[in-house]
């Protein structure tokens, strides 16, 4: 037990310097970026943890703040390929290392911590924040590639796969917080927070995540439509015409019921209901 109690933190420990190094090298491209002097901090308390040879911190803790770097870190990358719209010839690749780096908590979490639940380890606002950022960089790169009807031409397989891993990534976002079930037993003095609850909306992200889901879910039904020989025939393929009707359904009835007037548009939501029922 305690062989296995070391091996595991020296990986830890080998993760956190080599995140320090490329943390470092990224700096010197943008040394003012908040994120990367965010991610700076936060790998110099981590590195000081180890060099007192592991006292003051429980591995929750740890894991969490290695999150938060690699969110940080990610975020500064996501946002250099945004700003180069996802250049066609090296994005793919880009993404793909962007979504392996941030599965990479959930992996050592249940590694390091095989007994303990995974958000009960890293934090349900962590946990929803890595499905999110893997969900939206996808919704981000899909909408770009929507735009690039030659290469979904030639690539259409890689595009539905990019959208049905998306739409997974984002539909587990919105499970994280398991729905608030109203009974005797939980007391809301506002109906309509306890309404919002009931149906899984805990912030401005959530409800923009079912627009993303639905925006998917719309593309992969067009393309899938218009396919000959259907991609992925397996039964574990998402069923993208009801998920996205379902979702901006809920969307919809939110955006113009408790949050009329709140600036949520439903004008896009409405069209693509019309088109996916």
């Amino acid at each position: 037990m305690a062989d296995d109690c070391r091996r595991q933190g020296l990986e830890l420990e080998k993760r956190i310097f080599e995140l320090d190094h490329k943390c470092a090298t990224l700096r010197t491209e943008k040394r003012d970026d908040d994120y990367l002097q965010n991610a700076s901090t936060i790998l110099d308390k981590l590195k000081n943890y180890y060099r007192q040879e592991g006292e003051g911190s429980s591995l929750p803790k740890l894991l969490q703040d290695y999150t938060q770097v690699i969110l940080d870190i990610t975020f500064y990358e996501e946002n250099q390929l945004v700003d180069q719209e996802f250049p066609e010839e090296s994005s793919l690749f880009q993404v793909q290392q962007l979504l392996q780096d941030l599965t990479e908590p959930e992996v050592l979490a249940t590694r390091l911590a095989p007994t303990e639940e995974v958000q009960n380890v890293l934090g349900l606002e962590l946990l929803e924040c890595l499905y999110w950022r893997r969900g939206a960089l996808l919704y981000m790169y899909c909408h770009t590639l929507h735009q690039r009807k030659q290469w979904i031409k030639q690539n259409k397989d890689t595009f539905l796969k990019c959208l049905q891993e998306g739409v997974r990534y984002l539909m587990r976002m919105l499970q994280v917080r398991n729905s608030v079930k109203l009974n005797e037993d939980v007391v809301f003095h506002d109906s309509t927070t306890a309404n919002f609850l009931s149906e899984g909306f805990f912030s401005d992200t959530h409800l923009l995540t079912m627009m993303y889901i639905g925006e998917m879910c719309f593309w992969a039904v067009k393309y899938e439509d218009c396919s000959v020989d259907r991609v992925d025939r397996r039964e574990d393929r998402l069923h993208f015409r009801d998920i996205g009707t379902q979702v901006l359904h809920k969307y919809v009835s939110a955006c113009e019921g408790p949050l009329q007037g709140q600036g949520w548009n439903t004008e896009n939501a409405k069209e693509i209901l019309s088109i996916l029922q």
